[in-house]
């Protein structure tokens, strides 16, 4: 079991910056697939960017490229999500997932076993 911690949402006006986290609190020692959806009221979920721990490897969806970064911290078990330009779209709750099935290919489109208990983000105009 792989239990997720998220930090780091809040409010910011548009243009402005927020910097998610998130810990795999069993400290699973393993190469994984983590990264971040996200979904508003209304919406679909979907998912916004991906990494693979062991490697590196990322993918993004294409409406955060160029604006977010996601990175891998020091321990496999953690991750982040550096979120620049922010726009009033990007408002949604952000989901942390990790996923042990894919290896290296990690997709926005897998499905993940793992998920945080979200976060909000809200930007406003």
């Amino acid at each position: 079991q792989v239990q997720l911690l998220e930090s780091g949402g809040g409010s910011v006006q548009a243009g402005g910056s927020l910097r998610l986290s998130c810990t795999a609190a069993s400290g699973y020692p393993f190469s994984m697939c983590m990264g971040w959806f996200r979904q508003a009221p209304g919406t679909e979920r979907e998912g916004v960017a991906v990494i693979y721990t062991g490697g590196g490897v990322t993918a993004y969806h294409d409406s955060v490229k160029g604006r977010f970064t996601i990175s891998q911290g020091d321990a496999k078990n953690t991750m982040y999500l550096q979120m620049n330009s922010l726009k009033p779209e990007d408002t949604a709750l952000y989901y942390c997932v990790a996923d042990l099935r894919y290896g290296g290919r990690c997709s926005l489109t897998h499905e993940y076993g793992y998920w945080g208990q979200g976060t909000q983000v809200t930007v406003s105009s």
